[in-house]
């Protein structure tokens, strides 16, 4: 198996902002969950925000373009594509990376979708509670909450869980629910397809030489591999995205390296570091060239997860599922 390049199978980018038109919910005030607090909407937020680009593009398929005032923390890791270009080119960026507090309370926001360690620090000084005397209500990214209470384990409906709060936050309920209603059927076809023997053995490599920054237990990635029959050597690993030494990644060998693409250092460069260091050039996934390359946006909570899993259940199994369920490029 070679490196790879996924297709966006299951997801037409041409088309991934274009939604139907937004319509007022009658059913506001809304509660919902957001981590360990819950928080009520009399209304729909009229000027909303976003951090990262997973999560603006989670607004961005729900059409809430229209109450958004700005997104934060995208071009600062260079993680704009094309289609998030085009998506989002009506609105400003209020910061390339973190926002400070005054950024978003001079943008005059009073909706704010972020997470921990995405726009937001355990004991920093953007937080819920710091933006709420200002008016900003904050939404947290589920897969994050494990930063600040415990959670019993990772699955593809935390992201469904967010599409659908998101939606009753701002009233596209129905949207919400045909979105997630073709991505299950996506996974649905994915799971018939794939054969379940022994998973495979993935290693996810974010970045990092001296350590390497990979995705733990509470990480999206390690429920997308194991959809796609695999499992993460590192799924014993207490936490989301994480450091760790180079020694147990040794010891796992891996027989598929998933490289996360962004930033400055390219997917090419990370295979060649892997490629090129003596004590990591014998893992298995390096031996038999088995990488797998998946941006940042299909790696992280959000709506390219599903076609993200598709690409590994191809690369894992050597099979070509466009051709077997009929699913769309």
């Amino acid at each position: 198996m070679k490196s790879a390049r996924p297709a966006i199978a299951g997801l037409c980018l041409a088309n991934l902002f274009l939604v139907a038109p937004m319509t007022t919910a009658e059913a506001h005030p809304v509660t919902v969950k957001s981590c360990d607090r819950e928080i009520t909407f009399d209304a729909p937020p009229q000027r909303a925000a976003s951090n990262d680009v997973n999560l603006t593009e989670m607004m961005l398929v729900l059409g809430l373009t229209d109450s958004m005032v700005g997104y934060t923390g995208i071009s600062g890791w260079n993680k704009l594509d094309e289609a998030m270009r085009e998506g989002v080119a009506e609105l400003p960026e209020l910061s390339e990376r973190y926002p400070s507090r005054e950024v978003l309370i001079g943008a005059d926001l009073d909706f704010w979708f972020a997470g921990w360690n995405y726009g937001m620090r355990v004991g920093g000084e953007v937080t819920p509670q710091a933006l709420a005397p200002f008016g900003v209500a904050v939404y947290e990214l589920t897969e994050s909450c494990i930063h600040i209470m415990e959670r019993k384990r990772i699955a593809i409906d935390d992201m469904f869980n967010d599409i659908r709060n998101l939606a009753a936050i701002f009233g596209v309920d129905a949207r919400a629910e045909a979105l997630i209603g073709d991505w299950q059927s996506e996974l649905d076809a994915i799971a018939q397809e794939i054969t379940r023997g022994e998973p495979l053995r993935v290693f996810v490599y974010d970045s990092g030489e001296d350590t390497p920054f990979t995705a733990g237990r509470y990480a999206m990635p390690t429920a997308m591999i194991e959809a796609a029959g695999g499992r993460n050597i590192m799924d014993d690993v207490e936490t989301s995205w994480t450091r760790v030494a180079w020694e147990p990644v040794v010891e796992r060998d891996p027989q598929v390296i998933i490289i996360v693409n962004y930033g400055e250092v390219t997917a090419e460069e990370k295979i060649a570091f892997l490629r090129g260091n003596p004590g990591l050039a014998e893992m298995d996934a390096v031996v038999n060239d088995r990488f797998v390359v998946l941006d940042y946006v299909e790696a992280t909570p959000g709506p390219r997860n599903i076609a993200a899993i598709r690409t590994l259940a191809e690369a894992f199994h050597g099979i070509d599922l466009a051709a077997i369920t009929g699913a769309a490029e």
